[in-house]
């Protein structure tokens, strides 16, 4: 019986499991993200993150301490170098596990593991989440809609008034040529009224 045995032996001797983990948190190191099954993951997951943490500390002992693991200079170097700098405000939880389904041959389930401080795309969403994150309630949103609707409303009632003055400004104009009209022949009426009363004197005399 194997009550409470949470080890996973991924199936393998002592000697292979070792150098299973081994090789793939080299590559985890180097290309920051590798594809394998999901099993087998968890188990790197918990043989790569101390090492992520001892190489914070860079020191003699533990950059040999980190290669009796690894065993490869390169990687050793890469840890120490660039992914120390990028982790050391990270408090733990380096690798993120991103499952993609199951694979075709053997129905296993494959994901992604990656170094969480790598992946850009995700970090550039997280930070404009960060920027556009704000507390406000229902009806302060309805205000908002009811304000973003008031300037619509009042254009075309401006555009209204405008073209009520234009429509007043062209009645107004036929109405002053009229009364000029009416102006011009009134004055000839007044000359024949004053031209009359010439004429009646003449015919007295």
């Amino acid at each position: 019986m194997r009550h409470g045995k949470k080890f996973n032996h991924l199936g393998r001797t002592a000697s292979h499991r070792a150098a299973l983990l081994s090789n793939m948190a080299s590559s985890l190191i180097l290309h920051k993200r590798i594809e394998t099954t999901v099993a087998k993951a968890k188990e790197l997951r918990k043989y790569v993150e101390p090492l992520i943490t001892k190489s914070k500390t860079d020191s003699t002992n533990n950059r040999r301490v980190v290669f009796s693991y690894l065993q490869n200079k390169d990687s050793v170097k890469e840890l120490f170098g660039i992914v120390s700098e990028k982790v050391a405000a990270r408090p733990g939880g380096y690798t993120r596990i991103i499952k993609l389904g199951n694979r075709l041959g053997d129905n296993a389930e494959i994901c992604f593991i990656e170094l969480v401080d790598f992946n850009e795309t995700m970090l550039a969403a997280s930070a404009e989440k960060a920027g556009k994150t704000r507390r406000s309630r229902r009806s302060g949103a309805k205000k908002e809609g009811a304000e973003a609707a008031a300037p619509v409303a009042e254009a075309p009632s401006a555009e209204v008034v405008e073209e009520v003055a234009v429509a007043e400004e062209v009645a107004e104009a036929p109405a002053a040529e009229v009364v000029e009209e009416v102006a011009a022949a009134e004055e000839p009426a007044a000359e024949e009224s004053t031209e009359e009363p010439k004429e009646e004197k003449g015919e007295d005399a």
